[in-house]
């Protein structure tokens, strides 16, 4: 086998894991989304930057807030999901790399231009986003990650303007109908691949 990871670990991950569309109403605890966050945050990022920031929306009146800014197909998924989290990026994450990057007190002066700062923490959050929905798969969750939404309306309801919303994502054990029925197809690797 040419993957260290054992094939059930596989299919939780990757093969059988699907984009969940609905859930049972089994909650979901704190400490799952803790241990979740404590795995996920070693996932690799230029230099350790780490702009991604959850906002977990739990409450009834929360989720009432939210759902008039997804789009209409979206509404119901997360009106029944056990936990909705808003995944943005921050901004403003240099002030965090003295203590990230210890050994280089100077990083955080290469991103005094706010340009620069926003292409890095849009890029570094949304490969943190993808290690987040891998570990709600981790923890033998359902993620329905979404990114049919007003960005602009979540961004004045629930964040600031330091923080862009990336993406919605929908938790729970998976539902009846979670998922269609067949797999979407993929790319093949000669596709994807060029050797050189």
């Amino acid at each position: 086998m040419s993957l260290a990871l054992d094939p059930t670990a596989q299919d939780l991950l990757f093969r059988e894991a699907r984009t969940a569309r609905t859930f049972t109403a089994e909650p979901v605890s704190d400490e799952q989304v803790r241990a979740i966050y404590d795995l996920v945050k070693y996932g690799p990022t230029a230099f350790n930057q780490s702009p991604l920031r959850i906002t977990l929306i739990r409450s009834a009146e929360a989720r009432e807030r939210l759902l008039p800014h997804l789009a209409e197909g979206n509404r119901p998924k997360s009106a029944q999901a056990p936990l909705v989290a808003i995944l943005s990026a921050d901004n403003e994450f240099h002030e965090e790399l003295p203590q990230l990057v210890p050994q280089a007190p100077a990083l955080k002066d290469m991103f005094s231009e706010r340009a620069v700062r926003e292409q890095n923490a849009g890029l570094n959050a949304a490969l943190q986003a993808a290690y987040f929905i891998i570990g709600v798969r981790a923890a033998g969750l359902a993620a329905g990650p979404m990114t049919g939404f007003d960005p602009a309306g979540v961004q004045k309801e629930f964040l600031d303007d330091d923080h862009t919303p990336l993406m919605i994502v929908n938790i729970g054990r998976p539902g009846e109908s979670a998922w269609h029925p067949e797999r979407s197809p993929r790319l093949d690797f000669e596709q994807v691949v060029t050797v050189l």
